[in-house]
């Protein structure tokens, strides 16, 4: 059932977690958000969007975290349509996610897979996880032949 609840329209998400939080449930708003990772790239950004206007900056933290283990072409998609939605911010925190637990060589290839528009997005993250990781990425975006670094 949380399966299905996951695909509501995307506004109604936030109303649902404060029901199931009054009603001591906490534990299925997990499962819910854990389900919503899976979404669609669309979909789960306009969940990840909703969370977002309705300041559950947290449960919005937490989706972004898990949608990480998606294949590195939906989480590209998703930061495309976070982008696109005026999200910048959540966009960049999806990212900063996938750079922490993948490897530069998946975060390239996220990178040729969302093309010129996501490169300074995953760049910033990538910067804002640690010099490190930026030095990282640059490399593997380089070997893989990601135009543009």
């Amino acid at each position: 059932m949380l399966c299905e609840v996951a695909a509501w329209p995307a506004p109604r998400l936030p109303l649902l977690a404060l029901a199931l939080h009054r009603a001591g449930l906490a534990a299925d708003w997990t499962t819910l958000l854990w389900e919503a990772s899976s979404l669609p790239p669309a979909g789960f950004a306009a969940a990840a969007g909703a969370l977002d206007a309705a300041g559950r900056e947290a449960d919005c933290g937490l989706l972004l975290r898990q949608g990480v283990a998606r294949p590195a072409a939906e989480v590209a998609g998703a930061a495309i349509e976070l982008d696109g939605a005026g999200r910048q911010d959540r966009a960049r925190d999806l990212l900063g996610a996938f750079v922490r637990v993948r490897t530069p060589r998946e975060a390239a290839e996220l990178a040729l897979t969302g093309g010129t528009r996501l490169l300074p997005l995953l760049l910033a993250a990538a910067r804002e996880v640690s010099g490190e990781a930026e030095w990282d990425l640059v490399h593997a975006l380089r070997v893989a032949g990601v135009p543009g670094v």
